[in-house]
């Protein structure tokens, strides 16, 4: 089993920068593809970023593309969330899931609030 634990969140002005972490234990992620999830109020789960096991391919939604950037340092077992030029729309819990390349995401961790003020 692998427990991921987020952090980071918090409360920014639009326009900040934050980066949120997701700590890995239980067993290594390094073969898991990882990825960043969002739900903001009255809002469905949506889909932020993910990254391949090796850290050499990324996805992104792509209203997010070039504000956001996710990487991974296997040998921490940690991935990370840099966001960039917030706004108030990016306001949400932002969750860390992981799952194998071929798979769907089986791994949640329980999410870190993001609130971006105007």
């Amino acid at each position: 089993q692998v427990q991921l634990v987020e952090s980071g969140g918090g409360l920014v002005q639009a326009g900040g920068s934050l980066r949120l972490s997701c700590a890995a234990s239980g067993r290594a992620i390094s073969a898991y593809r990882m990825g960043w999830f969002r739900q903001a109020p009255g809002k469905e789960r949506e889909f932020v970023a993910s990254i391949s096991s090796s850290g050499g391919t990324t996805a992104y939604t792509g209203s997010l593309k070039g504000r956001f950037t996710v990487s991974r340092d296997n040998a921490k077992n940690t991935v990370y969330l840099q966001m960039n030029s917030l706004k108030p729309e990016d306001t949400a819990i932002y969750y860390c899931a992981g799952g194998w390349p071929t798979g769907g995401y089986d791994y949640w961790g329980q999410g870190t609030q993001v609130t971006v003020s105007s």
